[in-house]
């Protein structure tokens, strides 16, 4: 299975910039969390509590942590607070990847369940953005750009057996941030999402772990390869960065080609 293509040398494209990045304690949080470091961001990570989110990133001084449950009630004002501390008051970036999964036949999924997928992927989500908004406003008045990232998933455009919570909410991750788009366009702050395929993570390492499994899923990508978080950070990046000034509403297909066939 080919690897992913090394890495190229830091470019300071995010020098100056505040962010903040959700579900950081691993995957594709983590990696974002320090390629944005990496590119002289000023970065909050987030994870909940009782994750790795406390050693996850020690020794990189650009990064402070926070161990904060996305869906708590308090969540988004203590987010903004503690990035507009670690920033200095501004706020140039949000990206809202922390997410939870759910597999069950529809006519089996439970409210509570459901209500828990809705709770972490989407409502979240929305609140955390509503939160981030005065002060990415603010920072967009100052230098003419702000920008809010939002993790969806191919199944934001597809569906399969067993995914009915999962891909509705992720539906509505797409919708939300289409019509944030639209809103906020006008301050110069973009709002994209993020629509990662087979991504070797922590939420699909148990799966992953069986190589027969693996191997189906890389071999459907037209890159013959699952992807890794590092994949999905530079995306991310891509569209954090200032080259991104005239992209929004846009979902970004990163899946190595596997929806290609279907």
């Amino acid at each position: 299975m080919p690897a992913p293509a090394q890495a190229p040398a830091p470019l300071n494209r995010l020098a100056g910039k505040v962010a903040i990045v959700t579900g950081a304690a691993s995957g594709i949080g983590r990696a974002s969390a320090q390629l944005f470091a990496a590119e002289g961001a000023t970065v909050l990570a987030v994870d909940r509590p009782g994750s790795a989110i406390a050693t996850a990133h020690e020794g990189l001084a650009r990064i402070t942590t926070l161990a904060q449950d996305v869906a708590a009630d308090d969540a988004p004002e203590a987010i903004v607070a503690a990035a507009l501390k670690a920033g200095g008051g501004q706020l140039d970036i949000l990206f809202n990847n922390a997410g939870v999964s759910y597999n069950a036949l529809g006519e089996v999924s439970t409210d509570a369940e459901w209500d828990r997928v809705f709770s972490v992927n989407t409502r979240a989500v929305f609140r955390i953005c509503r939160a981030a908004i005065p002060a990415l406003k603010a920072r967009a008045a100052v230098t003419g750009r702000g920008r809010i990232i939002n993790t969806a998933s191919v199944m934001a455009e597809r569906t399969d057996i067993g995914l009915t919570a999962y891909t509705a909410s992720k539906h509505a991750v797409a919708g939300i941030s289409k019509t944030l788009a639209l809103e906020l366009g006008k301050f110069g702050i973009t709002v994209n999402y993020l629509l990662p395929g087979a991504i070797h993570t922590g939420m699909t390492a148990k799966s992953f772990a069986d190589e027969k499994i693996a191997a189906v899923w890389a071999k459907k990508a037209a890159l013959r390869r699952l992807g890794q978080p590092i994949d999905m950070a530079r995306s991310v990046l891509l569209l954090a960065s200032d080259d991104a000034d005239f992209i929004t509403g846009h979902g970004l297909v990163a899946d190595g080609g596997l929806t290609l066939r279907t």
